[in-house]
């Protein structure tokens, strides 16, 4: 049985997370094109996407298992992608100040060799502080929320942001790794 795991993902903070498990893996970012208007609701969304990236890497690496992942943040249907601009930053923030939304992870992990496939996605409701303009400016002013889905980062300046969540806090970081670390061990025997 393969016992190599890849993350299919450059995201700094899926490896963290993966490392804090103490899990041994190596990175090769998926090459996969992302299509965020796909006509899909937000957590199959997420499920598509994350299928799409891990089917990817894992045609190369047939003798690997392979774990991608991928987040969206959305206020209802509406799925917030990374605002990139500081006007777009706040927009988003000033839509999510003090109301509720969800952030949904997808993440799929393949083994190649016999093409054994879970594709799964978690929820966590987050529930944002009522904001000030000043402190959206101020946040914006870090560069935290442009390279962010939702305009935040949690387990950064971003938890200033936040009032509570239900769920998964590590989901909201990027990845549910509690879970996914539970379908390695019981679905591919990995760990």
């Amino acid at each position: 049985m393969s016992k190599k795991l890849i993350l299919a993902s450059g995201s700094p903070r899926r490896k963290e997370l993966l490392e804090r498990a103490g899990l041994s893996f190596d990175v090769i970012p998926s090459g996969y094109e992302e299509d965020m208007n796909l006509a899909l609701p937000p957590i199959e969304l997420v499920k598509h996407l994350s299928r799409g990236k891990a089917e990817e890497v894992a045609k190369r690496h047939l003798n690997a298992v392979v774990l991608s992942a991928d987040t969206i943040v959305a206020y209802g249907d509406l799925v917030l992608g990374k605002p990139h601009t500081p006007e777009r930053a706040k927009e988003m923030l000033q839509l999510l100040s003090g109301k509720a939304h969800s952030v949904f992870t997808g993440y799929t992990i393949i083994r190649g060799k016999d093409n054994k496939v879970v594709s799964r996605a978690v929820e966590t409701k987050v529930y944002c502080k009522e904001l000030s303009e000043c402190e959206i400016d101020e946040y914006i002013e870090t560069g935290d929320p442009l390279d962010k889905a939702g305009a935040y980062a949690i387990q950064k300046f971003g938890a200033t942001v936040v009032e509570k969540i239900e769920g998964d806090y590590d989901n909201v970081v990027g990845l549910p790794v509690g879970e996914v670390i539970k379908v390695l061990r019981d679905e591919f025997g990995f760990i």
